[in-house]
């Protein structure tokens, strides 16, 4: 569904029997909350039976009750502050070992980010690089850490990259003023979503340069300005972000595209171990 979640339930709130109106005033009120509760906690609260979510969910037009918990997960993740994320996952944790209980989450972020990628735009994504004139990657906030990794090794691949990391829209827009129809413009960005980062891509969409956004949904700001959409699963863990499975991609793009460059990666490396070795730039152990 496109229209969000709360709007669908306000606009349809006549509709509801008396105990889904119940079940709307306690979403529309805690939305932060319900997001994370299963359909029998939902009931419990709101004083109705588990068959009365899932007939909820259904008249809103969801499939399950569990289709309906993501669309609501989802617009909760671009709404909390800092301080309600906190509050949520001390809530959704309660008392669970946290080492296991993140780590496990991880892990099964990443098992969903291969399940659902598409491989196709995948490899069209890596030709569309690969054939760039100049690559710049665009990344902001906790997304810089991404585009500075994906940054680093790209610039071991490639003579014209440029990573771009400033929050400032005015100095963005300045550092890509010069994109054009010939260039790759990869651009990261997860909840919460960066407007400065949304339209830069827009910017680089009109001037019709190759636009490749990592992201985690379809839906979200930067895929709407993007040729070829890759997506990774991310899920909110306190005040932050998990960002194990865009970085588990991002390893897949640089290891795609060093195979296909292969020739020049291993020249440009060979060099640079003579390099690294004259300068002693990393410990060497004896084993």
């Amino acid at each position: 569904m496109n229209v969000d979640i709360l709007s669908s339930i306000h606009n349809n709130m006549r509709t509801f029997s008396k105990g889904q109106r119940r079940i709307a005033e306690y979403i529309l009120s805690s939305y932060d909350k319900a997001a994370f509760m299963t359909a029998g906690a939902l009931g419990q609260t709101a004083k109705v039976s588990e068959s009365t979510v899932v007939r909820f969910a259904a008249e809103l037009g969801y499939d399950g009750y569990p289709s309906m918990q993501k669309a609501l997960q989802e617009m909760v993740l671009n709404r909390l502050t800092s301080v309600q994320r906190i509050a949520v996952t001390t809530q959704r944790m309660g008392q669970q070992d946290v080492v296991s209980t993140v780590l496990q989450s991880d892990i099964e972020k990443i098992r969903t980010t291969s399940e659902n990628l598409n491989r196709e735009v995948f490899q069209k994504a890596v030709d569309s690089i690969i054939a760039a004139n100049k690559i710049y990657i665009l990344g902001v906030r906790s997304s810089s850490a991404l585009a500075s990794f994906l940054g680093f090794y790209m610039h071991y691949m490639f003579e014209n990259v440029q990573v771009i990391t400033t929050s400032s829209g005015s100095e963005m827009f300045e550092q890509i003023v010069a994109v054009s129809p010939r260039d790759a413009v990869i651009g990261i960005s997860f909840p919460r979503y960066s407007t400065s980062t949304s339209k830069a891509l827009a910017h680089c969409s009109q001037v019709g340069a190759q636009v490749i956004a990592l992201t985690d949904s379809p839906s979200a700001p930067i895929a709407r300005s993007a040729d070829y959409v890759l997506t990774a699963k991310s899920d909110m863990v306190s005040l932050v972000d998990s960002l194990v499975a865009p970085m588990s991609l991002i390893n897949a793009l640089i290891v795609a595209i060093a195979s296909r460059r292969k020739q020049e990666v291993e020249e440009k490396f060979s060099t640079l171990e003579r390099i690294w070795d004259s300068f002693h730039v990393y410990e060497k152990i004896d084993v």
